[in-house]
């Protein structure tokens, strides 16, 4: 019987089966792209990270590079505000409502008044002491003294009616006076609070007015960190150099997920022509022809998800558009031209003193040496 019962237990889950729907994988379907892929014609920063951290380290990336550039902008002590007091103000805020206050601050709080008191008391005495012949005055006074004392409650009456609508008063006529030319922090003072912190969360919502934006490499363990530079900033060069220079010298924990920082001075795509062409004002910018002494220099090539290309040809291309008097040295550089490519797209920057600096790598530069 048992035998018997096994086929027919077959049959049901075979017929239950055919009711589910197999689930296969899309090999046949595009890989999903970003939604701000990387393209040619921007300057930025390409970052190597941790393979699986790469929203995290763009997090990362930005915040360093905010930092970094207020420092060669303002200078490393921008951080710190300048109202900050010398002495701390040891002052206790006392409210009439609250409960919280202890038995401790009200002890302390009666001794300071019966002290004032006291204060106040002695000056009185002090100054009758000295005044002895306006004492006999006193009692022709004192008559007429009563009468005025009579009408003072009519007027305290009135008193706080006054100091409620004073208060009021002095904001309606803030209100209603002229507003005057002078701006806060950039901004017109017409313009109310409320205006004011929409017109900051535009700003923050827009991409185009960030100084440093995240854009998809398209590659995993790399991320492309845009800047939008303005006139007199500092470039993407300037800033990676003051970035590697501070971690050697102070040996401090920046992140967790960066690896190397490049700078992106120039991108373009990978093909000869457009690399020559691209690389023109690069060169003479780090390498005029009418230098005082000639400078030596290295080109280092990496390509990731891209197989069809030539190595030697992107480099001997680099290498020629240097002019004559700076030569190519490979032990020695004084500057090293770095050339990334990430799929379609080549990014080129020019560093200083990369194998002295660990290769530009964060994580290495900051671990504490043995």
């Amino acid at each position: 019987m048992a035998a018997d019962d096994q086929p027919n237990s077959n049959r049901n889950n075979a017929a239950s089966n055919k009711g589910k729907k197999r689930k296969f994988l899309p090999h046949g379907k595009p890989v999903r792209k970003g939604l701000y892929p990387l393209k040619p014609g921007v300057q930025g920063f390409f970052i190597t990270c941790d393979g699986g951290r790469e929203r995290q380290a763009s997090n990362e990336a930005i915040s360093l590079l905010d930092t970094f550039y207020e420092e060669l902008v303002f200078g490393k002590d921008s951080t710190k505000s300048k109202t900050v007091p010398s002495k701390p103000m040891n002052k206790i805020t006392k409210f009439e409502d609250s409960d919280s206050s202890g038995d401790e601050d009200e002890d302390d709080s009666r001794q300071k008044e019966e002290a004032e008191e006291k204060e106040v008391v002695d000056e009185h005495a002090e100054k009758s002491e000295a005044t002895p012949e306006k004492s006999e005055d006193t009692p022709e006074k004192s008559e007429d003294t009563p009468k005025k004392s009579e009408d003072t409650p009519e007027q305290s009456e009135d008193t706080p009616e006054k100091s409620e609508d004073t208060p009021a008063k002095k904001r309606r006529l803030e209100a209603d006076a002229p507003t005057s030319d002078t701006t806060y922090c950039g901004k017109s003072k017409d313009k109310s609070i409320d205006d004011l912190i929409e017109d900051e969360l535009k700003e923050m919502g827009d991409r185009n007015k960030r100084h440093f934006v995240s854009l998809d490499s398209g590659c995993n363990g790399c991320i492309f960190i845009q800047m939008h530079k303005s006139a007199g900033d500092p470039g993407p060069a300037s800033i990676v150099q003051h970035m590697m220079n501070s971690a050697a010298s102070t040996r401090k924990h920046m992140s967790r997920f960066i690896l190397r920082v490049v700078p992106a001075e120039v991108t373009c795509y990978t093909s000869e022509e457009e690399i020559s062409k691209a690389i023109k004002p690069l060169i003479e910018q780090h390498f005029p022809t009418e230098a005082p002494c000639p400078q030596k220099f290295a080109v280092l090539f990496e390509a990731r998800a891209h197989t069809g290309i030539d190595r030697m040809k992107i480099i001997n291309a680099v290498a020629k558009s240097v002019p004559q008097p700076h030569k190519v040295d490979l032990n020695k550089p004084d500057k090293t031209i770095i050339v990334q490519v990430a799929k379609t797209i080549c990014m080129i920057g020019v560093v200083e003193k990369y194998k002295e600096l660990s290769k530009y790598n964060l994580r290495q530069l900051t671990t504490p040496q043995q």
